[in-house]
């Protein structure tokens, strides 16, 4: 059987942009995925562009999934903004807790993911499929990593349907991160996000800043080519299709892949995978 895919896409800022996603979204629907997910801004701040985005996925008549933050939100703003999806025919949402824009202050009534999870199901049953996050590398603010292991348990036993993962290139880390959760009695499904490499600046950039390893032998590689974009992309299409294949013969339920709004590399990492029939 066939493993199920999914594929993640930010709110664009300009015409221009949304029109180059739409572009990129009919390539990507070929490969049938079973819904693509959109990102939401720092304290909600791409929410109108979320939700406009997420419409338009279901027009085109793909299932779609908002990401939904609570960082800095009140029981009431979330109830309508739940209300408002389930009225535009949204049946999955990303449950996160979200970054405040920076010069704010923490506020709002929800402190962690698992609280908005518990919420969203007191107030709305099963009419969300619920995914959460989860970091096999532990996450950058997390006290220790049994802290974080135990904030991801706390969302599953909070009803979460299914994980996604912060992106890595450590198979291991992946495999290890489950097990633990086995370990405490969470069977909830750990799907990896997978990140194309097609920039060795711009992964640099991103990893530093959201905690995920670049191991040594990778990033060596890309520094030396330099500048030589065609060789970055070949090695990145092998070393992360490397990987996915470890993933799928490991057991992963699915693979989530974080596009950047691209279809190219996602395209090719599935043809070499032979997920693209």
């Amino acid at each position: 059987m066939r493993l199920p895919l999914s594929f993640e896409f930010f709110p664009t800022k300009t015409p221009e942009g949304a029109v180059k996603l739409r572009a990129v979204r009919q390539q990507l629907y070929e490969m049938k995925p079973e819904f693509c997910s959109v990102t939401y801004g720092a304290g909600g701040s791409t929410h109108a562009g979320t939700f406009a985005a997420v419409g338009e996925i279901l027009a085109e008549g793909v299932d779609a999934a908002s990401h939904f933050s609570c960082i800095g939100a009140t029981r009431a703003t979330v109830r309508e903004q739940l209300a408002e999806l389930k009225a535009m025919g949204v049946k999955r949402l990303v449950a996160l807790r979200g970054d405040l824009p920076s010069g704010y202050g923490v506020g709002g009534e929800f402190q962690y993911a698992s609280d908005l999870v518990g919420f969203i199901r007191a107030e709305t049953g099963r009419d969300f499929h619920i995914e959460v996050a989860c970091y096999p590398e532990v996450h950058p603010q997390a006290r220790s990593p049994e802290a974080d292991l135990q904030a991801f348990a706390a969302k599953a036993r909070a009803g979460a349907d299914s994980a996604i993962t912060q992106y890595f290139f450590n198979a291991d880390a992946y495999f290890r991160f489950v097990d633990d959760a086995r370990r405490l009695g969470i069977d909830t499904p750990v799907v990896p996000g997978v990140m194309p490499i097609t920039s060795s600046t711009q992964l640099m950039r991103f990893s530093d800043a959201c905690g995920a390893e670049i191991p040594r032998w990778i990033r060596l590689r890309l520094q030396s080519y330099g500048d030589d974009t065609a060789s970055i992309k070949a090695f990145g299409l092998d070393a992360v299709a490397q990987m996915c294949e470890r993933l799928c013969a490991g057991g992963a339920p699915a693979l989530h892949f974080y596009t950047m709004n691209q279809a190219t590399a996602t395209l090719a990492l599935l043809e070499r995978l032979g997920l693209d029939a």
